[in-house]
This record gives C-alpha cells, structure tokens and sequence, in this order.
C-alpha cells in the first residue's frame, strides 16, 4: 500500500513538472504547402513602425510539412512570408489572424494565398467572413470603375455622373457593413483590427459606435488600445 501511495505520489509530481515546463503562452503552429520543397517560410509580424520582422524561420528543404512554436500572448495577425529561392511570386504573403494555442495552415506553392484553409482561430473565422463580404463590394466598384473608363472615353457626362452616385453609395455600404461587423463582434480582437485596417477615415459618429461596442476585455489587448488611442486622436483633432 504505502508503495502504491509513493508511486501515486511520484506520478504527480512527474505531471506537475511537465505542466511546469509547458510554455504558459504560445502558438503551435503546423501545415505543408503541397509543391514547396525547397525554399524559405518566415512568420512575420508588424513592429511599431509597420514594417514587417520575421519572428521565426523555418527551412524547406525536400518536405513540404512544417511546424513550429511562437511565443505568442495574445491574437495578433501575423504573416507567412515564403520565399521561393530563384522564382517570385506576388503572391508570398499570407496574413492570418494568430490566437495562443494550435493552429493548422494547408496551402500550395502554386496558390499559396488563395488554396490557404486556416483552421484554430475563431477570429480568423471571423476575419474570412469579413473579407467574404467585402469582396461583393470590391468586386462592385471594380467594375463601375471600368464603367466609368467607357463612360470617360465616350465622354458620357450624364454616365459618369450616374457612375459617381454608385461608386459614392457603394462606398457607404462598405462604411456601415464595416460597422455592423465590428458591432457584432466586439468581444473579439478583430474589431478593433478591422475599424483600424479597413476604415480609418470613417466618421466620428461611426467611430464612438464602434468605440461603445468593443468589450471590457477587448479594450485591454493590442488592438483594443491602439484603437483607443486613434479614437482619442481623432476626437482631439475634432475629424
């Protein structure tokens, strides 16, 4: 019995010294880029100064599978940059919206933006119906923007008057669609992200909407305090 008792003893010991030594923050981050075999993938973040820094590096070299650790305390977008070696692509960044914890990243060489599937992250979840929205009405104006090149070349006044009103009232939408997503989701990082990335210029009437919606404890992350402070510089600047 006493046995029993030391083992059991010992056990929890062994158990307490691993959860010890288990990083308390972080990001286990793995995936594979199918037909990358020999290359570069840096994980960059923005410093103060908007300018990305690689924060780890990760060699390719035959495998196309990678994993990693990043000492990561809060969510925060980060980016996959990936070097090609001899060939370039403008296709070599991938934001993602990072959370501590496990995340999976899948991607091709070919389509290393578009065949991305992020999975571990409710605000890259939210982050990718965001930008499934937006692209309804960057599509729109794309093309009143060709619009308005024939419009322009026939020297069609009354058209290009009629294609200005469109492009005006698409960009209200994309304004208030903004907002309402920001709202709605206020107990979340990527509010605060999205008003600061997507629509700066909004109006101080906007803004305090947005300002009122971001939670307690969304006010005290990264995002949440730049946001602050741009709320509070706009609203001294009287803009």
């Amino acid at each position: 019995m006493r046995n029993i008792i030391i083992g059991g003893f010992a056990a929890l010991v062994l158990a307490s010294c691993a959860e010890e030594k288990k990083p308390k923050d972080g990001l286990d981050i793995s995936g594979s880029i199918k037909g990358f075999k020999k290359g570069t993938l840096y994980i960059q973040r923005l410093n103060d100064s908007s300018k990305l820094v690689p924060i780890d590096t990760l060699k390719f070299n035959g495998q196309s599978d990678f994993s990693t650790h990043i000492d990561l305390k809060e969510p925060e977008m980060l980016y996959l940059f990936l070097d090609r070696g001899v060939t370039n692509s403008i296709d070599n960044n991938l934001p993602f919206f990072a959370e501590p914890g496990s995340m999976t990243i899948q991607t091709s060489l070919d389509y290393f933006t578009a065949d991305a599937t992020i999975k571990g992250s409710k605000n890259q979840d939210l982050y990718n119906e965001y930008r499934l929205m937006m692209s309804r009405l960057i599509n729109k104006n794309l093309d009143l923007i060709q619009a308005r090149l024939i419009a322009i070349n026939e020297k069609n006044t009354s058209r290009i008057d009629s294609i200005q009103k469109e492009q005006d009232d698409n960009l209200k939408r994309r304004y208030l669609t903004t907002t309402n997503f920001v709202v709605n989701h206020g107990d979340y990082e990527i509010a605060p992200y999205i008003t600061l990335a997507e629509i700066p210029d909004v109006t101080l009437k906007y803004l305090d909407t947005i300002d009122k919606s971001i939670s307690p404890k969304i006010a005290k992350t990264k995002y949440g305090k730049k946001f602050k402070a741009f709320v509070a510089e706009r609203k001294k600047m009287g803009q």
